[in-house]
């Protein structure tokens, strides 16, 4: 099962080039695209989804030529935006009853027993008789997962889900993500890196509509690994230290001192103590390098 993405190009009539020339593919799996907000994340997830139409280039789905055949892909594909409303005053059941409906379940029969099989995917099977819109955020999401594994998706895409949720509600949403991977592709928009290291076997950083970098969450790390210092500086120093070194991230410590990351093939002086790299810092380089670039 495979998604490929071939010299995608998209600039919107204010002139912003969200998506430029990118080309990805995508194996069956749990795979997270990670970057800031306004990185194009957003624009590919539409364009994916056949929300949008690229200016250029070409998207398969296994022998799906999605941006010639969008409803054949829509038939096989779950979609979670990443602000998901629902009608007012309608329980769970209800509203999932409602969209199987719509998706062409006709048989009560089997829209009644895959409800029943969606709700229990999602730990929601509790609370099904309730209004949706009473729900918490991440309940919400969780419920959006839901009502987008009624066709049976084999791509599915999720854009910016965790934002806003509790540690408690991001941790249940998540585990929902890892029970329903192993037979999809699960596309993971986010720009939480705890996020894509907790959850994904695959990844891409992406900034000004490019990615940046592929590789699986522990090679990238791997390949850093020894080349991430730390040293503790007074705030005064921060902006020395940062015209001196590649300075990746600064947080303070509770004395008012500030805690530096700093990637570099060799100590970079004696006062550096070798840190433990992690995916954080091959963010952080990414961004780097392409801002310099």
């Amino acid at each position: 099962m495979t998604l490929r993405i071939n010299k995608l190009s998209k600039t919107y009539p204010n002139g912003v080039k969200a998506l430029d020339n990118l080309t990805l593919e995508i194996q069956k799996g749990m795979f997270g695209l990670l970057g800031p907000n306004g990185a194009g994340k957003s624009s590919l997830m539409r364009t994916l989804a056949t929300l949008q139409n690229p200016d250029e280039g070409t998207i398969y789905f296994e022998d799906i030529d999605v941006l010639n055949n969008p409803m054949t892909l829509r038939k096989t594909l779950g979609y979670l935006p990443q602000d998901f409303g629902v009608y007012p005053k309608m329980s769970a059941m209800d509203l999932l009853d409602y969209l199987a409906t719509l998706k062409g379940i006709t048989s009560r029969k089997d829209r009644n027993n895959l409800i029943q099989q969606v709700l229990e995917i999602t730990n929601l099977y509790g609370v099904r008789k309730q209004f949706v819109d009473n729900y918490s955020g991440g309940m919400k999401q969780r419920f959006g997962i839901a009502q987008l594994l009624l066709n049976n998706p084999k791509l599915i895409i999720v854009d910016e889900p965790t934002a806003g949720l509790d540690p408690a509600e991001r941790n249940r949403f998540l585990n929902v993500l890892r029970e329903i991977a192993s037979s999809n592709i699960i596309i993971f928009s986010t720009h939480i890196v705890d996020d894509i290291k907790d959850l994904c076997n695959d990844m891409a950083i992406m900034n000004g509509g490019k990615i940046l970098k592929k590789s699986k969450p522990s090679e990238a790390t791997k390949e850093i690994e020894n080349k991430i210092w730390i040293h503790n500086c007074s705030r005064e120093k921060l902006e020395e230290m940062e015209q001196l070194h590649i300075v990746l991230s600064s947080k303070y410590n509770e004395d008012n001192s500030i805690n530096i990351r700093v990637y570099a093939n060799e100590q970079p002086a004696e006062y550096f103590i070798k840190a433990t790299a992690n995916l954080e810092d091959v963010y952080f380089i990414a961004l780097k390098n392409h801002h310099q670039a």
